[in-house]
């Protein structure tokens, strides 16, 4: 799944690039709409990021694009890897800025594991 995100002074730190906040903010809320349509009905909530490392800055007006793929299932665990790619402003050029693996845990009503359907 691929979704994008468009950087703006909201965005920003106090150093004037994107805040590492709303990079994992997106990074997790896309990475769990990837699992929410993959599981529908099923209640998933984010166990884990396995690696937080912010290798590039992005400036302001960087069209961040996030690349979201399945890569494990358990039994009541799914784990997805999202690749972030922020664009030059001018020549749109991508460069990889953040990768990591969100894994999300399907639970019931009581917030207790629950098995998911294994996909293929």
């Amino acid at each position: 799944m691929e979704a994008f995100s468009f950087v703006r002074p909201e965005h920003l730190s106090h150093q004037g690039y994107l805040f590492g906040g709303n990079l994992l903010k997106w990074v997790d809320e896309y990475a769990w709409l990837a699992a929410a349509r993959d599981f529908p009905g099923y209640t998933l909530v984010t166990r884990a990021m396995d690696d937080i490392q912010f290798t590039k800055r992005v400036r302001i007006g960087a069209i961040l694009r996030f690349v979201t793929e399945r890569v494990k299932q358990g039994t009541t665990s799914v784990t997805y890897a999202v690749h972030v790619y922020a664009s030059n402003d001018v020549t749109r050029d991508e460069k990889l800025v953040f990768s990591t693996h969100v894994i999300f845990v399907a639970v019931d009503e009581d917030g207790d594991k629950k098995a998911l359907p294994q996909l293929p």
